[in-house]
């Protein structure tokens, strides 16, 4: 009895052998089975080293603080996977960095203030729907207290180079008041007012200790992503070429201190059609100019062969 008991056992183990290997090998070849490949993602998402290094302004992030590392985290994830928008942000600053980099340095701004024109408005003239305008996201009233014409002609705040100059005083007068670049950054998001309560109401002194809404807590993280992305393009897997990027096409000055009653045929004297006029002066807000004070203002042409004859 105990041997057939065994022989039984063998058997049975020996069945469970022949279904294990049945299962393991390859199916055969069948006409009625699909020739067709398995779907396979070959699209990799990778998890990012948050840098141990960064910094804003010279003013380096307390990265051993959880909370500062998971949301520093967060803006590297989304701004390197968000890539034709970074692309985009590649290809713009190539083209207007070199404009408000060295106005920065004329006035004593750190360099890293220009991804804040980043985050922003994308390097794009843009409205918000509170009602600011421009790369700077400048309020109607700074702009006027800070000496830009804002009207129904004009409005300067969509003039690149002034309107980097009022975002640096405004900058200056931040960084006095709070102490730190970073605070100065965030004020430009919250408002001085608003920064300054919150510190009071919270009790702190440093950016990374408060408590803020959604916009403004995000707001320095952002900043530094994209300083980073855009500083290390190929370790964030960005590539192209030096063509791909775009650039400034080359202008002139011409003085104005009369009305213009068709911008449309004032362009068209000097070879170019109203588009290309308002691509260059965005702060050109209408066909007309009134100017009834005579007031001097100049006006960005295009060299000759950049643009097709209209």
């Amino acid at each position: 009895m105990k041997a057939l008991k065994s022989l039984l056992s063998v058997i049975g183990l020996m069945c469970v052998c022949c279904l294990f290997i049945y299962a393991v090998q390859k199916a055969p070849a069948d006409t009625n089975v699909s020739n067709e490949k398995p779907m396979v993602n070959d699209y990799n998402v990778y998890a990012l080293t948050v840098p141990s290094d960064l910094n804003f302004a010279g003013e380096a992030l307390p990265l051993e603080n959880p909370d500062v590392f998971e949301k520093m985290d967060r803006e590297l994830l989304v701004n390197t996977y968000w890539q034709s928008n970074g692309l985009l942000m590649f290809k713009r600053s190539a083209k207007y960095f070199p404009i408000i980099e060295p106005i920065l340095k004329k006035n004593g701004v750190p360099d890293d203030f220009k991804y804040l024109a980043v985050i922003e408005s994308g390097l794009l003239n843009v409205v918000s729907p509170a009602g600011a305008r421009g790369f700077w996201q400048i309020m109607k009233t700074t702009g006027r207290e800070n000496g830009l014409e804002i009207n129904d002609n004009v409005d300067e705040r969509y003039h690149l180079e002034k309107a980097t100059e009022v975002a640096c005083k405004y900058l200056l007068e931040a960084k006095e008041q709070f102490g730190t670049w970073t605070l100065a950054a965030a004020s430009y998001n919250a408002g001085k007012k608003g920064i300054a309560r919150r510190l009071e109401n919270q009790g702190v002194k440093d950016y990374y200790d408060l408590l803020l809404g959604e916009e403004t807590g995000r707001y320095l993280y952002r900043i530094v992503a994209l300083k980073e992305i855009l500083s290390h393009p190929s370790k964030y897997g960005f590539n192209f070429k030096e063509d791909h990027l775009y650039s400034n096409v080359p202008t002139y000055e011409v003085k104005v201190d009369t009305a213009v009653a068709d911008f449309a045929a004032f362009a068209m004297d000097f070879g170019i059609n109203y588009k290309i006029l308002k691509i260059h002066n965005p702060w050109l807000r209408e066909p007309h100019l009134n100017n009834k004070s005579r007031k001097v203002y100049y006006i960005d042409i295009p060299e000759d062969g950049h643009y097709s004859n209209p």
